[in-house]
């Protein structure tokens, strides 16, 4: 998996998750029904050694499919805490026919104050028509 694949994606995490709950659930009835059968005939005094021996069996591994489906749950649950804590950063992929072109306009600048022009003298004039004229 890689670190920008999230959780809820993942087919591993869901197979651990499903075979989790499966393994519970097949243990359950399992242990429920074996002890169902050999409490029944071993009440009515009708038990034999078919039902009673692997009966006892069968009820073991039940037990054993219920622990190992407890452990995957707790596992999941692991994972997904820490998936949680560690917030991944998932960038999405780009693809080349998906990106789409946004124009960025920027709203209009305040107007500009007036700047004072300053007039240059051309060089030809006399020194008579400079001074007729006031600085500036």
């Amino acid at each position: 998996m890689t670190h920008t694949a999230r959780l809820s994606r993942s087919i591993p995490f869901w197979v651990l998750v499903g075979g989790s709950v499966v393994a519970i659930g097949g243990g359950v009835y399992l242990l429920v029904n074996k002890l169902t059968i050999m409490a029944d005939t071993l009440t009515d005094q009708t038990a034999t050694g078919v039902e009673v021996y692997p009966g006892q069996i069968w009820a073991v591994f039940g037990a054993l499919l219920i622990g190992a489906g407890l452990v995957g749950l707790a596992l999941a649950l692991t994972l997904g805490a820490l998936s949680s804590l560690i917030g991944t950063k998932a960038q999405p992929a780009v693809v080349a026919e998906e990106l789409e072109v946004v124009e960025v306009v920027e709203p209009a600048a305040a107007p500009a104050a007036p700047v004072a022009e300053t007039v240059a003298t051309p060089a030809a004039q006399t020194t008579e028509d400079a001074t007729d004229r006031p600085a500036v």
